[in-house]
């Protein structure tokens, strides 16, 4: 089993920087697969970023790319998502996903296995 929780959220305006972390415990190793997600009102689950715990295999969204950037502190255990020049549109509750058999991360929410409570980050204009 592995347990996963966010935190980091929090009300901001456009053009801000933000960080969620999402701290992993459990069986965790370096061969899980860890992205985020984020779900807007009225809109389904949609991916944000992942990446493999070892470093390979990073992926974005086109929507974030070059504003987000998902990292880990292994000596943490955590999974971060910083995320630079934030716009309205990225309003949304945000969640960390983890799996352990995905070869790299994938877009589709209903593979993983693992999920946090998620923490909402509203973004005005």
């Amino acid at each position: 089993q592995v347990q996963l929780v966010e935190s980091g959220g929090g009300l901001v305006q456009a053009g801000d920087s933000l960080r969620l972390s999402c701290a992993a415990s459990g069986r965790t190793s370096s061969s899980y697969t860890m992205a985020w997600f984020r779900q807007a009102p009225g809109k389904e689950r949609e991916f944000v970023a992942g990446r493999r715990w070892s470093g390979l295999s990073t992926r974005y969204a086109d929507s974030v790319k070059g504003r987000f950037t998902i990292s880990v502190d292994n000596a943490k255990n955590t999974v971060y998502l910083q995320m630079n020049s934030l716009k309205p549109e990225d309003t949304a509750v945000y969640y960390c996903a983890a799996d352990r058999f995905l070869p790299s991360p994938s877009t589709s929410y209903n593979v993983y296995d693992y999920w946090g409570q998620g923490t909402q980050v509203p973004v005005s204009s």
